[in-house]
């Protein structure tokens, strides 16, 4: 009769354990999710008594050996098979794109000039000179313009291997995220060549291609007027401007912006930064 009591009493704290274990399961469950248990046998009771929701953590939670990654991928991009050549938007939108900086020589006037107009442009920036000239990366960040990868040291990159693409943009990239405080979401290829490799490599890195519809030809020197004319006669809705911030004496790209940025503004055009959805 006593062996039967004990058996008994023993089932009844194994059960009592159990109901506990599935408790404290159906809380950490509540307590990462932000929900409570859908099933009704571990919901509380209704009434003033329910327990209240759990707040989260100030902790970050981190996964688990071996259970997801320990960094966050980048976003998924579709592979193109050709770069973007122009942007999409309401009206006269244009874009003004500046390679190959940030150099400390041109590149805070070209700031200054599209401060005192109210403009942002997109600068594809190479990763050895970003990273000798983070706080004009960081300045870029927070006027609002956008920073593109341009590759680490400006090759060719259709004479590359897929190993030295990956490792030119993602140390680019790197040096971006530290300095402008995220990821490039666009890449340009250096000279605008481009190959399957180059596509598939920058997708994979959550970065969209895009080239120009207007080169300035800047880099030659061709002369201030010269330069501003190009862009004032490409312009057109959608249009993508090129020019050099960087890569040598850039003081006519400096000036011809001061000349052909008001002129855009006066003729009605929205001088902007694209978004990820291009056409």
């Amino acid at each position: 009769m006593k062996s039967d009591q004990l058996l008994t009493r023993r089932r009844a704290l194994l059960a009592g354990a159990g109901a506990l274990g599935a408790a404290g399961t159906a809380g950490v469950f509540a307590a990462v999710t932000g929900s409570e248990p859908e099933s009704p046998a571990l919901a509380p009771a209704p009434g003033p008594r329910a327990r209240r929701p759990l707040k989260s953590s100030a902790y970050r939670l981190q996964p688990l050996t071996g259970y997801g990654p320990r960094h966050p991928a980048p976003a998924r991009t579709m592979v193109r098979h050709a770069p973007l050549l122009r942007v999409s938007g309401r009206g006269r939108t244009m874009v003004l794109t500046f390679d190959d900086g940030p150099d400390p020589r041109y590149t805070p006037r070209i700031l200054d000039v599209l401060a005192e107009h109210d403009v942002r442009a997109m600068f594809f920036v190479c990763g050895e000179t970003a990273d000798d000239h983070r706080d004009l990366v960081s300045r870029m960040a927070d006027e609002g313009h956008v920073v593109g990868n341009h590759t680490w040291s400006h090759p060719l990159l259709t004479q590359l291997t897929r190993a030295a693409i990956r490792d030119q943009m993602e140390r680019t990239s790197h040096v971006i995220e530290e300095a402008y405080g995220e990821r490039p979401q666009w890449f340009r290829a250096p000279y605008g060549a481009w190959n399957r490799a180059t596509f598939q490599i920058g997708a994979e890195l959550g970065m969209e291609p895009l080239a120009w519809t207007v080169d300035t030809l800047d880099w030659t020197r061709p002369g201030t007027r010269k330069i501003a004319g190009r862009v004032e006669k490409g312009a057109a809705p959608g249009v993508v401007v090129l020019s050099h911030d960087a890569g040598g004496d850039r003081s006519q790209s400096v000036n011809a912006l001061r000349a052909y940025l008001p002129d855009l503004l006066k003729a009605g055009y929205h001088v902007t930064v694209p978004r990820r959805q291009l056409t």
